[in-house]
């Protein structure tokens, strides 16, 4: 679904991605795991229109997207839970989800909007609840929904369980099991290394604009020490 091959991107005369190549297959779920950075947040950027790369491609589904806008993107099927969630504080739950759903083919529909409603029961209670209101988990789950409201056919994430209590973070990747069960194409990008490789069907580790290791959850489970020097940049 999603190639990336040999992706630069410069910010100014700071080399930030070098040359990065990594592949999404169609139903999978993929880590992107590193320090702070390492580039993984760019590779998103780039991934997404944000950020624009100075060499490389990214495709999805074979169709070149690294000189499109990205609105023309978001609409091709990429939805993005961002760093920090930035959702809209001053807006109700439910005006979050139809602001993301406008992005949908079929527009803001009250029918998919009841839809991850009841997929989430927490933003049903609170349907009405201006958005800053909500704990830091609620607001996650905002932020996942919000995403998912566009009907992604890939589904980006940024640090989701960046300042969140040890049992929300359990909640958080429990919700993302469900998505994954339900077909779900997931690329996640996260620097609980341990956690986000234990859960995905493969890790990417990036150091310094590059892939330093990748592998699937067996084969990293069984290189802990090769995971830990490619995180760190340091034999052991």
């Amino acid at each position: 679904m999603l190639e990336v091959e040999a992706l630069v991107v410069r910010y100014g005369r700071v080399t930030a991605l070098r040359g990065l190549s990594l592949r999404v297959a169609e139903g999978e779920a993929v880590a992107v795991v590193g320090p702070n950075g390492a580039g993984k947040t760019t590779l998103l950027g780039a991934i997404v229109g944000r950020v624009r790369s100075a060499g490389g491609s990214i495709r999805l589904g074979g169709r070149e997207l690294s000189r499109l806008p990205p609105e023309r993107i978001v609409r091709l099927g990429i939805g993005l839970v961002p760093e920090g969630r930035h959702i809209f504080e001053t807006l109700t739950v439910e005006e979050n989800l139809r602001l993301g759903a406008m992005a949908a083919p079929a527009g803001a529909d009250p029918a998919r909007i009841r839809q991850w409603l009841e997929r989430f029961p927490v933003l049903a209670t609170y349907r009405l609840t201006p958005a800053g209101r909500l704990s830091g988990g609620e607001q996650q789950q905002l932020a996942i929904a919000r995403a998912m409201a566009a009907a992604p056919r890939l589904l980006l994430l940024d640090e989701p369980s960046l300042g969140l209590a040890p049992r929300v973070v359990d909640d958080v990747f429990s919700l993302l099991d469900e998505l994954r069960a339900s077909g779900t194409t997931i690329l996640l990008v996260e620097q609980n290394a341990t956690r986000a490789a234990a859960w995905a069907d493969r890790t990417y580790v990036v150091r310094a604009g590059t892939v330093a290791l990748e592998g699937t959850r067996d084969e990293l489970r069984g290189a802990r020490a090769r995971m830990t020097s490619a995180y760190i940049g340091v034999e052991r």
